[in-house]
């Protein structure tokens, strides 16, 4: 019998994103792929080392042995490794005991096109081109960037997300680049009734949310927090909380920042993965937090 994710939360997530590939990624960039592949086949049952990925894909896993008999999160491998390379990673996998179970080895392609048949919920990856073809398909996705992180013992998972252009649509994003803070905050207060449109993680989130229900209908601590960590401050703070209330979703914690740095602000709330699609936003955050980078918008037009 064919088998389907249900109601599960699909998280797919790249190799180089899950484990420590530089040296062998280094190999290939430099001497080809014979050469890659004959690095990872004498290698393949050296462990590899966790990558920035790792510890978010071992919190969600954990989550499955909370709600007993009703496994909520499922993890999937996308490489562009072909399946004699990729099993050095599976057997890193099987070394660590995650329970990831599916894979593509799409063999030099971009497997981005495989995110849909999995009705992923979200997609990590090293690889910008991936990503950006990810969310060109709708799907959430984002660049994990080396980061500075400190591994945070808890098993609660903390995810943080920009607000313009990853939450929501960029349409606001583009008046402040185009016409200026003062056109911007005129835009929001006049519309501060009228919902945003979505952005490539609404979807995400409100799936996050869907989880977190599961537990509170249930009488259980929620092993996920979430929170909003935005530039954008008061006036333009209204239509935000409007928006969210529309789409039935709700959000942890909201931080209106008002153009300061958010390092500081993502070490203090925890964040396990931050997401934002300005580069300049995630050059202070991954100094804290791993960063995901999301290549949308006019921002990075």
């Amino acid at each position: 019998m064919p088998a389907d994710f249900g109601e599960k939360l699909v998280i797919a997530i790249s190799s180089r994103a899950l484990f420590d590939l530089k040296e062998s990624h280094q190999v290939f960039v430099q001497e080809g792929l014979k050469a890659y592949s004959d690095y990872q086949i004498d290698r393949e049952d050296d462990v590899l080392a966790p990558g920035e990925g790792f510890l978010l894909v071992k919190k969600l896993l954990h989550i499955n042995s909370l709600l007993p008999g009703k496994p909520s999160v499922e993890v999937i491998l996308v490489s562009r490794n072909s399946a004699d390379t990729g099993l050095r990673v599976f057997n890193s996998i099987e070394h660590y005991q995650l329970d990831v179970k599916r894979a593509v080895f799409s063999g030099g392609a971009s497997p981005h096109r495989y995110l849909s048949a999995f009705n992923s919920h979200l997609f990590l990856s090293t690889n910008n081109d991936d990503v950006t073809n990810a969310l060109s398909m709708g799907a959430a996705a984002a660049t994990l960037l080396p980061s500075k992180r400190l591994d945070i013992d808890e098993m609660q998972v903390r995810f943080a997300f920009d607000g313009d252009a990853v939450l929501f649509s960029d349409e606001s994003e583009r008046i402040y680049q185009q016409k200026g803070l003062k056109a911007f905050a005129e835009n929001e207060k006049q519309n501060a009734q009228l919902p945003m449109e979505v952005g490539p993680f609404a979807g995400f989130l409100q799936a996050l949310h869907s989880l977190q229900s599961e537990f509170d209908e249930q009488g259980l601590d929620c092993p996920i927090r979430t929170a909003m960590v935005t530039a954008r401050s008061a006036p333009s703070h209204e239509r935000v909380i409007r928006t969210l209330r529309h789409w039935g979703v709700r959000l942890d914690e909201c931080l209106f920042l008002g153009g300061l740095s958010k390092g500081a602000f993502l070490k203090a709330y925890g964040a396990d993965v931050f997401f934002d699609d300005q580069p300049i936003h995630c050059d202070s955050a991954k100094d804290h937090v791993t960063t995901g980078h999301v290549p949308h918008g006019i921002a990075n037009t």
